[in-house]
């Protein structure tokens, strides 16, 4: 949630205050993630943490291809394990999951529409 605040504080913020809720808003979400590791890939909080992080990194580090390795890796790290699930988290991890790859097929574009508008 500390990463959260700092993501939603950046995007109301310009200049220095921008930029120091950036860096660290981005500590947040690290440290947020070394300790999501130990839950199941499939874990609604883990998924939702990738979601987040991954949207930070896009919007607010403007790093298109970090917020895709993000999202895609939560998203792949969890696809194989979706099927073992009882019914309630699997529709949680599911919903969770539909938001990253929705996400991915916008960054996608977006960043395949930036190379063109790029090439001379």
């Amino acid at each position: 949630m500390k990463g959260d605040y700092y993501r939603y504080f950046a995007e109301c913020v310009t200049g220095d205050k921008n930029k120091e809720a950036g860096e660290k808003g981005h500590e947040a979400y690290k440290k947020a993630t070394e300790k999501a590791e130990g839950l199941p890939t499939t874990n609604p909080t883990r998924l939702g943490l990738s979601l987040n992080y991954s949207v930070f990194l896009y919007e607010i580090i403007n790093s298109p291809e970090q917020a895709c390795k993000m999202a895609k890796g939560a998203f792949d790290s969890a696809i194989g394990d979706l099927e073992q699930l009882e019914d309630e988290q699997y529709k949680d991890s599911a919903s969770i999951m539909q938001l990253l790859r929705d996400n991915l097929t916008l960054w996608t574009a977006d960043v395949q529409e930036e190379g063109v508008k790029d090439d001379p």
